[in-house]
């Protein structure tokens, strides 16, 4: 498992070596390779898919300007990943600054030159039961996620969901190990707790 951590370090320094060298398109492997790790943090921590999609979009444009920064005191992984949880946090005060402008209900009628356009409203038939299951059971914990406060939030997921360990998630988020051990025990604790009350109503 190291040899392959290992490896996996070698080959990120090659490539961030090689980009810094002027290989731009060596760049793309960088992309391909954490992408997906990306979006699925952003995506816990924010919750909206088009915020995530810009979010993400930007976090790999910010890495690309901000290459010459990367010094490889820590892992790759471990400073791209920094650079999405901030830009996050940075999109989680924008929709709350623009949620407390926000002036007309989303279930107000569209106006158009037809006329006004109700809200649709999403349909009741069911699908295939096992899958209805699952999306609800995921949609549920996706919530008691967001239901948490974003310092307990972030340890969650870098931890729990996407395998950090606690010395990266410390430099991640610039607190010490014992603060991330200590938050990671109470958002663990406020999740069981909500998935407690939300398993109950399925």
């Amino acid at each position: 498992m190291r040899g392959r951590q290992q490896s996996e370090i070698d080959e990120d320094t090659d490539i961030v070596v090689s980009v810094k060298k002027g290989n731009i398109d060596e760049f793309e492997k960088i992309v391909h390779k954490y992408q997906k790790m990306a979006f699925n943090i952003a995506y816990r921590i924010i919750g909206s898919y088009e915020d995530v999609c810009e979010v993400v979009q930007d976090a790999f444009l910010s890495g690309y300007r901000n290459l010459e920064s990367f010094k490889g005191t820590a892992k790759f992984s471990t400073w791209l990943c920094s650079i999405v949880i901030n830009l996050s946090k940075n999109r989680i005060l924008k929709m709350k600054a623009e949620s407390r402008h926000e002036q007309y209900s989303l279930d107000d009628p569209a106006e158009t030159n037809e006329g006004a356009i109700g809200r649709e409203v999403s349909s009741s038939e069911p699908s295939v039961l096992d899958n209805l299951g699952r999306k609800e059971v995921n949609e549920r914990v996706q919530e008691c996620i967001r239901g948490l406060e974003r310092e307990f939030r972030e340890v969650l997921v870098l931890r729990d969901i996407q395998g950090f360990s606690y010395d990266e998630v410390a430099v991640i988020l610039n607190i010490a190990e014992g603060t991330v051990k200590s938050r990671l025990f109470r958002a663990r604790d406020r999740g069981r707790d909500c998935l407690k009350k939300v398993t109950g109503e399925l």
